[in-house]
């Protein structure tokens, strides 16, 4: 059989599938998945075009992997066919943890896993049944790998994942702000010490790649309505737990349903393995459609809010909510959905939202200078607004019924 194929992408046209054991963990049912995971989650109730997938970026990924290592190589730098091989793998799986829904059910299904741990866990399920041959990957996407710099274009402030992610985003929800050069990134990108480095002349693609990422969490990511229907589908997998709704569920998503499940449960598990590879979105809306005849009113609203868009009213403040404010709004939200005070909180929620575009420290962006010094990108003497970036900027968020006013 022929497994040396080619996909034609929107963004970069044919990406080729290199070798057998790429194209057989591409074709596997924890990979196939990804199929059925929504890149942005719920952002397509604000973005409509937002409906790409897991798969589409895994695969966008692992191309500009491959144009990554190939301008290293040119550049002198000694990458084996092995290290090459674990990289490209590195970078096709290092999504294949996420939960339906991508980010936002994050920690709700499994509490206290991120997507990372739990494709760390599935990477080692894969590479016992494609007998070891995954075993430097794994090393490259965990970090324990001797050369640094394999780790840190699948995962960094400057990784392949981010530079695919930022211009799929983009073009999908036609956001232009989000739109960055990552070919000319690429190109300028090399190793000093098996570290990455920036070389000088790309300091203000880099600028731009910093700037069209906090405009993206700003105006995608994090824009106050998908926040409100995140929520929504929050409260609604809460609600589900809560009262353990199981009728005519998929087993995936009983499994997740009936208990709690922590991290320290789900190591070596194959039940969680089997369970969690299986589920996706449509586990997920499928029982929304279920329980919208739900015998438990609660659960039943949440979903019939959701099914027809009629979603929660969303205020983003630089403050906390103050509390004689939240008291009201739940205490009119009991009167006008006629329900208990313990029932108020799936429909009255609060939280808070970080976003800091550039984060320094150890794990800043190094830029190679022509002398050959090697300095954080932020202190360029030319670029203020990056470290302006480094600003940790905090909105709190305040979800609420519709036909409420947040002013008394």
């Amino acid at each position: 059989m022929n497994k040396k194929k080619i996909i034609n992408d929107p963004l970069y046209g044919f990406i080729s599938i290199p070798n057998e054991l790429i194209y057989d963990i591409i074709n596997h049912p924890y990979f196939q998945r990804l199929r059925r995971i929504k890149q942005l989650g719920m952002t397509d109730f604000v973005y409509p075009g937002a409906l790409h997938t897991r798969f589409h970026h895994a695969l966008g990924s692992m191309h500009l992997m491959n144009e990554s290592l190939i301008n290293l190589r040119v550049k002198g730098i000694d990458i084996s066919p092995e290290e090459y091989n674990a990289s490209l793998i590195a970078i096709l799986l290092h999504d294949i943890g996420h939960a339906p829904f991508s980010h936002a059910l994050e920690n709700e299904l499994v509490i206290g896993l991120n997507h990372e741990q739990i494709s760390s866990i599935i990477m080692k399920d894969l590479n016992r049944q494609f007998g070891g041959a995954l075993g430097l990957a794994t090393e490259i996407f965990n970090g324990s790998y001797k050369r640094k710099f394999f780790h840190q274009l699948v995962s960094s402030q400057l990784d392949i994942d981010r530079l695919d992610y930022l211009n799929r985003d983009s073009f999908f929800t036609g956001v232009a702000e989000g739109r960055i050069g990552s070919d000319r990134i690429i190109k300028l990108l090399n190793v000093h010490q098996d570290e990455l480095v920036v070389e000088e002349k790309g300091i203000y693609s880099i600028e731009n790649f910093l700037s069209a990422r906090r405009l993206m969490y700003w105006q995608v990511y994090i824009h106050k309505t998908t926040v409100g229907v995140e929520q929504m589908l929050i409260q609604i997998i809460r609600r589900a737990k809560s009262c353990r709704e199981k009728n005519q569920n998929t087993p995936s998503l009983n499994y997740f349903l009936e208990c709690s499940v922590y991290a320290d449960s789900v190591k070596d598990s194959k039940e969680f393995l089997r369970a969690f590879c299986f589920l996706d979105d449509y586990d997920i809306l499928g029982s929304i459609k279920q329980w919208y005849n739900s015998s438990d009113k609660v659960l039943a609203r949440l979903c019939k809010m959701l099914l027809s868009r009629r979603l929660f009213n969303v205020h983003l403040s630089e403050s906390k909510i103050e509390r004689n404010v939240l008291s009201r709004l739940k205490k009119e939200a009991g009167k006008l959905l006629r329900i208990d005070s313990r029932s108020v909180k799936y429909f009255v929620v609060e939280g808070l939202k970080t976003n800091a575009a550039y984060i320094g420290g150890g794990q800043q962006i190094n830029m190679l200078t022509k002398s050959g010094e090697i300095v954080d990108i932020a202190n360029a003497s030319d670029l203020p607004n990056i470290k302006a970036m480094r600003k940790i900027v905090k909105k709190y968020y305040l979800c609420w019924p519709k036909n409420i006013s947040l002013q008394s």
